[in-house]
Order: C-alpha cells, then sequence, then structure tokens
C-alpha cells in the first residue's frame, strides 16, 4: 500500500502572532513552525501502517524551502521519502490543484490529510482534492484500518459518531482520535540522523487559479474586565445581563 500524508507547515500555537503591510500580511519574524496537528495524527497512523501492514509512506508539503525543516521532521519520525512542490500556498484550490497532481502521479493507495490546518482553519483541501480527482473521501475522520482493498472508517458527524465502508484509492481527512495522543512520536536521534540520508524531492508547481487572498488580518477583541457580582444581590446581576451584556 503506497500511502501520501499532506503536511502543513503551521505556526506553533505558543507563537506570539503578529501582522504587517496594514495587517494584510501574516509577520512570521520570531515564529516557531511545527506540523499541523491534524496531519500529524495522520502520519502516525501511516507508520503504524508501515510497520504493521509494509506501506510506504510519503509525505507532501506545498511550501517554499523554509517549509523543509517540517518535512525533515515527518521523516525522521518514520516516512520513507519527502516531495515538496515548490509554491507559495497562496489558498486552500491552488494547494489542493498542486496535492491532486502529485497524487496522480504517484498512484498512491491512501491519501491522509488533516482535516483542517492549524492555522487558516479552511477545513477545504482534502475535499477538493478528493473532487478534482474523483476519488473516494472521508471527512473528520477518527479511526481508520485497511483489510486489502477495503476500509473501515469512523468520521464524527453531528450528535455521534458513524462508522463507514468503503474501499481504496481513499483520500481522508484526519483529526485527533486517528491515534491516540500518547502514540504520536517525536524523533530519536536515530530518525533525525537517518531522516538526512532520505530522498526530498522538490517539485515546481502547476498552472492553477488564485481565487482568494487575504484583504485583512484582524485580532480578536480583548477581553472586558470581570465584573464580581455578590450572590446576595440577583437585582444587579439581572440588570446586568439584560442591559449590558444583553444575553436576557
Amino acid at each position: 500500500m503506497k500511502i501520501l500524508v499532506c503536511i502543513s507547515h503551521v505556526p506553533d500555537t505558543t507563537s506570539k502572532i503578529n501582522f504587517s503591510n496594514g495587517d494584510s500580511e501574516f509577520d512570521t519574524n520570531g515564529v516557531q513552525y511545527v506540523i499541523n496537528p491534524n496531519d500529524e495524527f495522520g502520519l502516525t497512523r501511516a507508520i503504524w501502517f508501515q510497520e504493521q501492514q509494509a506501506a510506504t509512506v510519503t509525505v507532501v508539503n506545498v511550501g517554499g524551502p523554509d517549509t523543509e525543516p517540517t518535512l525533515r521532521k515527518a521523516l525522521a519520525i518514520g516516512a520513507n521519502e519527502a516531495i515538496r512542490v515548490n509554491a507559495n500556498p497562496t489558498d486552500g484550490f491552488f494547494v489542493a490543484k498542486q496535492l491532486a497532481e502529485v497524487i496522480k502521479n504517484g498512484g498512491y493507495d491512501l491519501v491522509i490529510a488533516g482535516k483542517e490546518s492549524l492555522d487558516y482553519n479552511g477545513g477545504m483541501v482534502p475535499g477538493m482534492i478528493a473532487g478534482i480527482l474523483g476519488s473516494n473521501f472521508l471527512n473528520s475522520c477518527t479511526a481508520l484500518t485497511v483489510d486489502g482493498n477495503n476500509v473501515k472508517a469512523v468520521r464524527e458527524i453531528d450528535g455521534g459518531k458513524e462508522t463507514v465502508s468503503t474501499t481504496l484509492p481513499l483520500i481522508i481527512g484526519g483529526q485527533k482520535g486517528l491515534v491516540e495522543e500518547k502514540d504520536l512520536r517525536i524523533p530519536n536521534m536515530r530518525g533525525i540522523m537517518t531522516a538526512r540520508t532520505k530522498a526530498l524531492t522538490i517539485l515546481e508547481p502547476v498552472d492553477a487559479p488564485v481565487n482568494t487572498k487575504a484583504v485583512k488580518f484582524e485580532k480578536p477583541a480583548p477581553k472586558s474586565a470581570v465584573k464580581l457580582v455578590s450572590p446576595d444581590n440577583l437585582d444587579e446581576l439581572i440588570n446586568l445581563l439584560h442591559n449590558e451584556a444583553k444575553v436576557i
């Protein structure tokens, strides 16, 4: 089984977020980048298939040279090889077109992407890839087993979970639950050294329209001060909820 894991290069949640150029661009100065958490769950599951079912695992990213340390980390975790599409990931459709081309040329059986990235939370790329390729698609996937060409998966739906059966080739949008957090892997020294010798292929992008652009970023408004009301003063509490908070 050939598995492709799509890797997003996203800011660490502990990084301080700022914007530049009139709040129209993300300021990358001083920002630490990591593997998108939803993608890391998918990568860990792919490594399990590698160990248990002799699958080969390739990771792919759309981005510039600055994303290569993130790909090298994925290789250190256990992926066999990496691909970087040398392009700025301008919007979801552009990224989906690039990834669809890699998938089409690579003949992958299973494509695992995070259901959304931690930075923009667009939640559109896996579904767009499936639409472009006409492939089977499951989103919000929290469990996945493969037996030959047959697949059984569990995905989150409103109010619960749904178990579905399908066949390869398949594209999934994975999330927390695909593996347990305790099963996520930290690269060891041997993995880091081995990653340096693994293939990292750079591909030039295919032509694709850029349909959207960021006009302006805006930080959430700071939280207002908390007002404490005595438990004996219910009239004041009701007044504040009604006239100030306007929730009743």
